[in-house]
């Protein structure tokens, strides 16, 4: 089956269901009177918790072209616009709904009507569409047609393309591109977008139920009605519905994200978190098989409400990443992990499951996983003596005490047995886990050990000095110890070794994927040294693992196949 990108099943390249589903409930709302979801949920959460998080500003080369991708904008301050924040993140870093030259978003400023329009064809996916030679250079037969051309330039293609898509009106002579766009305008646009026309008619003899429902024309009463009953736009607390009140472009930036957000695209993926960050990578399952990506240095996180850093992303968390360069530029949680928290202001016993990471606590308890921040001052005691974070192993049962969301004392009642490496001698293990928080942990003679690597330690791989970022699990390495820490390793085996016997290097053909959405057989085309093309189709292992920028792996792109017998076990983007 030829496929063009992992979620090409699901692809949709317009505004339809996006707004239908989950709606966009009170995105007009002005300021705090709005009764939906803005004042209650983003207008009071969505301050800037994690100051430290710099601003993104990401260059990629697009058709030759160097862009800047600028995600937050520092005119978006105070409490009537910072609730908008992801939203403005969000949809900058889809090149949807962007600031302007000068640096500056402009929250506050209404929104016109060449704005929106250009917006809503962007979140539709017609912006390569609008921006062609031919859209550029269409006759526009609108009475303001010269002004757009001499003024607005650049969104002759985006006039062009709504208009093909039935986004204006058939007795609508003019684009008016200036004129503000207002609440009334802009719901009929939406429904427009959503190809929903004949339902919108059919509900003209609707009796609206808004205190201003005179101030609705005849002809647009449908329209009103099946925006609210499709929960693209709210009334205001009082029931009123202002038609005529104008749209700022941080509402408007709202209203777009939260129907695009459930609009699948090429730029993003959808999984859940399944490991603590760690070296700033993030790791995810997306439908059953491993993906990690890099975060970018200043990536925008958004978590319960706030921006936050990237440690405060837990394991189970359901997140939507959006890449650019191979990066990770923004990453939002959907949905909170489910079952990973632990229980609140009490005190219970449970086992260590994994040294900690990111300050991050893992426990098994009652056959459930749970993870906790560890609070500034906790107090952790093993061995009777007060000890850091690092020194607390896996299979340690400890009794946690929590409040607040942290974890605030940990005291180790068992201390596991035989997980301590053995001390100032030398021996041989295999690596079982990446290098995290310093610590390294391997498996000798069937137990897992795990030690702390020496500030100096030294690394040999491949013949030469490595990081210890550079070990891999599966690496049979000699191991040096001294005072309780890893003082020496060396690679005799690298993992690839072990694990492949063969590599193909070339461009995607396609792929097809089984009956759980994950990748079953991948073919690639590769050019022989007599200039043929030759396709090898090879199967897939039920635990592949794909790295690099997922969203890349399209026809044509130039990827890397490793396996072991004739099985692909991982995929690299190249």
């Amino acid at each position: 089956m030829m496929m063009n990108h992992l979620f090409k099943k699901v692809l949709v390249t317009g505004l339809t269901l996006a707004m239908v589903v989950g709606g966009s409930t009170a995105a007009f709302a002005d300021n705090n009177k709005g009764k939906g979801n803005d004042k209650d949920n983003d207008r009071d959460k969505g301050r800037d918790k994690a100051q430290t998080v710099q601003a993104v500003k990401t260059n990629y080369n697009d058709k030759n072209n160097k862009l800047e991708i600028k995600l937050t904008f520092a005119d978006v301050k105070g409490s009537d616009v910072e609730w908008a924040m992801r939203y403005i993140a969000s949809l900058a870093s889809k090149r949807v709904f962007e600031g302007y030259e000068d640096g500056t978003f402009q929250p506050r400023k209404t929104i016109t009507r060449i704005e929106a329009i250009t917006a809503a064809v962007r979140l539709m996916g017609l912006r390569d569409q609008a921006e062609s030679a031919e859209a550029m250079q269409a006759n526009l037969n609108f009475s303001d047609a010269d002004k757009i051309k001499s003024k607005y330039a650049w969104a002759t293609g985006y006039v062009s393309v709504a208009l093909q898509n039935d986004l204006f009106e058939e007795s609508e002579n003019a684009v008016q591109p200036e004129k503000e766009a207002d609440r009334l305008w802009a719901t009929t646009l939406l429904v427009k977008a959503l190809k929903l026309q004949n339902e919108a008619k059919a509900k003209m003899n609707t009796k609206l139920t808004f205190k201003d429902a005179n101030k609705v024309p005849a002809g647009s009463v449908g329209y009103v009605a099946l925006a609210i009953e499709k929960k693209l736009v709210d009334g205001y607390e009082d029931n009123t519905f202002r038609p005529n009140n104008p749209v700022t472009r941080a509402e408007l930036a709202a209203l777009l994200d939260r129907t695009g957000s459930q609009l699948p695209d090429n730029t993003s993926v959808r999984g859940t978190v399944n490991a603590a960050v760690s070296n700033n990578v993030l790791t995810l399952n997306v439908n059953g098989q491993a993906y990690s990506v890099e975060l970018d240095a200043g990536a925008f996180i958004y978590r319960n409400g706030a921006r936050v850093a990237a440690s405060e992303l837990r394991i189970g968390d359901d997140v939507v990443v959006r890449t650019y360069g191979g990066k990770a530029i923004f990453v939002e949680v959907k949905t909170l992990g489910n079952g990973n928290q632990l229980p609140d202001n009490t005190t219970f016993t449970a086992s260590v499951s994994t040294t900690v990471s990111n300050n991050t606590l893992t426990l098994t308890k009652d056959g459930q996983t749970y993870s906790a921040q560890l609070d500034a001052n906790v107090s952790i005691i093993r061995n009777g003596v007060s000890v850091a974070a690092s020194e607390l192993r896996a299979g340690d049962v400890v009794s946690v005490s929590t409040s607040g969301g942290k974890v605030i004392v940990v005291s180790v009642t068992t201390p596991v047995n035989g997980n301590q490496l053995p001390d100032n001698t030398t021996f041989t293990a295999s690596i079982n886990t990446t290098v995290s928080n310093n610590t390294l942990t391997l498996t000798k003679d069937g137990q897992t050990y795990s030690a702390q690597l020496d500030a100096n330690v030294s690394i040999i791989r491949n013949g030469v000095s490595a990081a210890a970022s550079e070990l891999r699990v599966g690496d049979s390495v000699l191991v040096r110890t001294y005072g309780g820490k890893v003082i020496f390793v060396q690679v005799v085996t690298p993992a690839q070794d072990q694990q492949i016997d063969f590599t193909v290097i070339g461009s995607l053909n396609s792929y097809t994927l089984n009956t759980s959405g994950q990748i079953a057989t991948i073919s690639i085309n590769q050019t022989l040294s007599s200039g043929s093309v030759q396709t090898a189709v090879y199967n897939a292992a039920s635990n592949l693992s794909i790295q690099g920028d997922m969203s890349l792996l399209t026809t044509n792109r130039s990827i890397e196949l490793r396996g072991k017998n004739q099985v692909v076990h991982t995929i690299v983007i190249r």
